[in-house]
């Protein structure tokens, strides 16, 4: 059986002012080998993210090989997302006003939504008022 070693790397990206789309594009850059199949990206301001919705996020897109994975619970959509190596052309083509949104839209129907509940998978922690009221939040992480 093959060893699959475990990389993480910190990519510093000062044209994150370009918005969302440029920060997964420099990441991608700096990670793209030949034998990448896929990324899974899943964005600072979402922390609290259970490792189990991450472990069925992967999985999902190991059973399936879908091009777009992600958490859902109902209509919402959440973090972490795992695109597909079929699906970074279209992430490097994707016009930045937009974002990854135009690369849902042009898989909508290939997209696998795995559902979870995970209420950490749908929170964002955008502005200071939102990290007040995650820290009012009983989740035993705060102190």
């Amino acid at each position: 059986m093959p060893s699959h070693e475990t990389r993480a790397q910190v990519i510093e990206h000062p044209g994150w002012t370009q918005g969302q789309l440029s920060s997964l594009l420099a990441g991608l850059e700096a990670v793209e080998d030949s034998l990448l199949e896929a990324v899974l990206v899943t964005p600072v301001d979402v922390p609290l993210v259970s490792a189990r919705t991450v472990a069925a996020v992967i999985g999902a897109w190991r059973r399936t090989r879908a091009p777009i994975v992600r958490p859902a619970n109902g209509a919402r959509h959440g973090h972490p997302v795992m695109f597909d190596r079929s699906v970074f052309d279209d992430l490097r083509t994707a016009d930045p006003n937009v974002g990854a949104k135009a690369v849902f839209a042009l898989h909508r129907d290939r997209v696998l939504n795995v559902e979870v509940d995970d209420a950490g998978a749908f929170e964002d922690i955008d502005t200071p008022g939102d990290y007040e009221k995650l820290r009012a939040w009983d989740l035993g992480l705060w102190t």
